[in-house]
């Protein structure tokens, strides 16, 4: 509802945008100077219970000067992100914000992004090369990665950066020496791409396992590594890392199937449900596992 006369200060206006992608209008009312905004357990699209307005986004905190940030996806809603950057910002004393974006496609980000002045942006599915044109810097990781998962705002310039790969191999290289370790990837795309530039920097021996086996050399080719079976066959890996969405609340299942797990490590970068089919067959079996919670915290620290 917007008032005809803004004149008034004590009329007023309060402005709502619906669904998902209207989020940020429900918990930027201060920002927007809405006279209030809506809470509510699912009774609208992007309308949330006020217990995560005051958890997850410390909505009593949002001044209307706060600095935002966000994180870009679709989806997104979900996102633990959110949860642990206004943490951190709250526990610091800043004066800032951090929110999930549920984009319809890059441009859209941009235009939101330049509009309210974003601060700075973690970037999820599917946005995490089709960013990279409208970064004025690219650090040399992010190059090779082909893909950016942050960009920062200085002095009106985005500069992309990429802190998977430094999320990825915090909890691993506490629990093994990759160097000369076997190491089998399951899957082809941008994560998997991360993981394998990781790996080959620690001088693991890489093993790229997918359906799509043209992807699959082509990750092995820019490491230095091999395409193998999908799945990987017993006895030929040390560490076991599963690179795709399998395993996730929304793609249940497990990408091994039935193929007995004899390594070290398992390495699940899934990290809705913390604990997934592949872990727990893993743990039966003896091995150590790692869980996706574990690279979100380390790439998100960073």
């Amino acid at each position: 509802l917007a008032a005809k006369n803004t004149t008034n200060p004590r009329q007023g206006h309060v402005l709502i945008a619906m669904g998902n992608q209207g989020l940020p209008t429900r918990v930027l009312a201060a920002r927007l100077r809405n006279r209030w905004t809506y809470v509510g357990d699912g009774i609208a699209p992007g309308q949330l219970p006020a217990s995560r307005f005051i958890r997850d986004f410390r909505f009593r905190r949002i001044a209307a000067d706060a600095a935002l940030y966000a994180v870009v996806g679709n989806p997104v809603i979900h996102s633990r992100s959110p949860v642990m950057h206004n943490a951190g910002f709250a526990a610091l004393g800043l004066k800032a914000v951090y929110l999930p974006l549920e984009a319809r496609d890059v441009g859209d980000f941009v235009a939101f992004a330049r509009a309210m002045r974003l601060g700075g942006v973690s970037i999820t599915a599917p946005f995490k090369i089709g960013l990279m044109p409208h970064v004025h810097v690219i650090d040399p990781l992010a190059k090779q990665v082909c893909a950016i998962n942050t960009i920062t705002v200085r002095d009106g310039r985005w500069l992309g950066a990429n802190t998977d790969v430094e999320g990825f191999l915090a909890p691993l290289v506490r629990r093994i020496s990759l160097e000369g370790a076997r190491v089998s990837v399951i899957g082809a795309g941008g994560a998997a791409r991360a993981v394998a530039v990781a790996l080959a920097s620690r001088r693991a021996k890489v093993t790229i396992c997918a359906r799509k086996t043209d992807e699959a050399r082509a990750i092995a080719d820019l490491v230095g590594g091999s395409a193998g079976d999908f799945p990987p066959r017993p006895s030929s890996w040390d560490v076991l890392v599963n690179a795709t969405p399998v395993g996730s609340e929304k793609t249940p299942g497990t990408p091994m199937g039935n193929v007995p797990l004899d390594g070290a490590i398992v390495f699940d970068l899934v990290y809705a449900p913390a604990d997934t089919e592949l872990l727990r067959s893993a743990r039966a079996a003896g091995c150590q596992t790692i869980g996706g919670i574990e690279m979100l915290i380390a790439q998100a620290e960073r």
